[in-house]
């Protein structure tokens, strides 16, 4: 099978890729194509962008299935229109080269964004409210595709919708919040009761390649979740169990850290820096975000991990048993 990835070169595209090539089952030829080289795949890797016609007609060629990854995601990007000319403009420019290649596969990462704030455990089917650009961005994606299969009905559509996905190498915000917490300077804000739906990259990767291997008919959307969900109040205790060591809590209401967050808003205002700290980011702290995911648990997929395992191993490898090379992945 010949899977062209694009925008894999980093955390999740990375895992992916060598989770195929390491498939003792299959035989996958992979090809990715991304903006930056990949660290771990070059000799797989080709530069090209996702907004220009000519790269994606030349990658996509003599493909099985596209793996769409490109995607700007950050909650900081600027200008705005980056999220809509990579994330919508992408889908367009990818969908025009498979047409003309004749390929009809494609799964597309897109994200649980799409339902916005404090949703009521979604399911695949409720309603779709995104709060920022980058989950509007996506969800204009998703319906761009919802559109093109309408004209296609002989193609092949897997759309996963993966909650915040943690690991091995990543610098996202699981990492930070793993980070603060094992080294004592953690501050919880508001009553920690708020749950966090979370992903495990061997999981979500895992279930990409169940996706390209078992669902090769009809338009397909997923949740992806790795359960039983965590609240703050959980997260804190098994973070002392796997480090074996006292772990104190600070707690500030939530209306306190909301002011702190404004307060740095300001700050990157006057100065032009970015800070680890925003009112967006105090926001995401203190509201539930938790997804159904039954859909995909119920399907014949079987998760190689449990949560538990997942946050374990992330863990001991960054912060009892780090790696020496340190290529890092940077995401939210």
């Amino acid at each position: 099978m010949k899977i062209t990835m694009i925008g894999a070169s980093g955390f999740v595209g990375t895992r992916l890729i060598d989770l195929l090539l390491h498939d003792e089952g299959n035989t996958y030829y992979v090809k990715n194509i991304d903006l930056q080289h990949s660290h771990f795949f070059d000799s797989h890797t080709t530069i090209g962008d996702v907004r220009i016609q000519e790269d994606m007609d030349k990658g996509i060629a003599d493909s099985d299935v596209v793996v769409l990854l490109a995607a700007q995601h950050r909650d900081d990007v600027s200008p705005v229109s980056l999220y809509y000319d990579t994330n919508v403009g992408g889908m367009e420019k990818v969908l025009n080269a498979m047409e003309k290649n004749n390929v009809k596969r494609i799964v597309f990462f897109s994200s649980v964004a799409v339902y916005g704030l404090n949703k009521n455990n979604p399911n695949e089917e409720h309603p779709k409210d995104p709060f920022n650009d980058y989950g509007k961005s996506k969800w204009q994606a998703e319906q761009m595709l919802q559109k093109w299969y309408e004209s296609h009905p002989d193609w092949n559509i897997n759309i996963i919708r993966p909650t915040v996905t943690f690991g091995e190498r990543n610098r996202g915000n699981v990492y930070n919040l793993l980070r603060q917490i094992s080294g004592g300077k953690f501050l919880m804000v508001g009553k920690g009761n708020n749950v966090k739906s979370m992903a495990y990259v061997g999981n979500v990767t895992a279930f990409v390649k169940y996706m390209i291997d078992n669902l090769k008919d009809g338009y397909n959307v997923f949740n992806y979740i790795d359960k039983p969900d965590y609240t703050m109040n959980d997260l804190v205790p098994l973070v002392s169990k796997v480090m074996n060591k006292h772990i104190p809590s600070i707690r500030v209401p939530y209306a306190i850290g909301m002011m702190g967050g404004y307060c740095f808003d300001l700050l990157t205002k006057i100065t032009g820096r970015k800070f680890a700290i925003s009112s967006v980011r105090v926001k995401k702290f203190c509201s539930t975000t938790q997804f159904d995911s039954t859909k995909a648990h119920s399907i014949g997929f079987k998760p190689p991990y449990t949560l538990d395992e997942g946050l374990t191993r992330t863990l001991e490898f960054e912060f009892l048993h780090p790696a020496k090379d340190e290529i890092v992945f940077k995401s939210e």
